[in-house]
């Protein structure tokens, strides 16, 4: 009897595990599988941890990762799917699994001969500003869903486009709103190359004997 009841619990653990895996959707769904034809730019970088400890910015090698965007852009909109992997040894998890996947969504208006944007995200939903040529934004936003306990419960995203270069220059700033002041917690320097649709000329590597 034991072993039967120990049998069944396991299957709607499983059961529910598998459920819950499924139903948190990052990505918005679609009916269609198909690559659009749109201007996208892959992103290949690393990011650099700081936290602020005693009204100064220390290291926090711990929470060093790497990541990659994948940004689609069309006219006035933008939809990226951003993944990032902590691999140092000592992370602690307080900043989620070491492996995670976001979805970002830029939409892009004029006022007063100024850009500004909305954000659409797994994160949160927020506001924005940049320039005509989009090489100079910020990014504001409430995170969904944090404890009030958490060290943080907004993110600011700071981003140069230095297109001619084909680099992203990119600060994230972790802080929580309290009094109406900030109190910073944590900001990680991004930096990555970037990458668009092209033919090669040859295989790019080879196997070496």
């Amino acid at each position: 009897m034991k072993k039967t009841l120990f049998i069944i619990s396991a299957t709607v653990l499983l059961w529910l595990t598998n459920f819950s895996a499924f139903s948190q959707v990052i990505i918005p769904l679609t009916t269609q599988v198909e690559v659009d034809d749109t201007y996208t730019i892959i992103w290949n970088g690393a990011s650099i941890a700081y936290r602020m400890v005693n009204e100064k910015w220390e290291r926090a090698a711990d929470y060093d990762y790497q990541f990659s965007v994948m940004q689609k852009r069309y006219d006035n909109l933008w939809k990226s799917v951003k993944t990032l992997h902590r691999m140092h040894p000592d992370y602690n998890g307080k900043a989620g699994q070491r492996d995670q996947t976001m979805y970002f969504e830029l939409k892009y208006n004029s006022r007063n001969d100024s850009v500004i944007c909305t954000l659409n995200s797994s994160l949160g939903q927020g506001f924005g500003f940049t320039d005509k040529e989009l090489r100079n934004q910020t990014i504001e936003f409430k995170v969904d869903g944090i404890s009030k306990f958490a060290p943080y419960d907004h993110i600011r995203i700071t981003q140069e486009y230095k297109y001619e270069q084909g680099v992203l220059e990119e600060t994230v700033f972790l802080f929580k709103k309290k009094d109406g002041k900030e109190i910073p917690f944590m900001k990680n320097e991004e930096r990555a190359s970037f990458y668009m649709k092209g033919k090669l000329d040859k295989a790019p590597t080879t196997f070496q004997q």
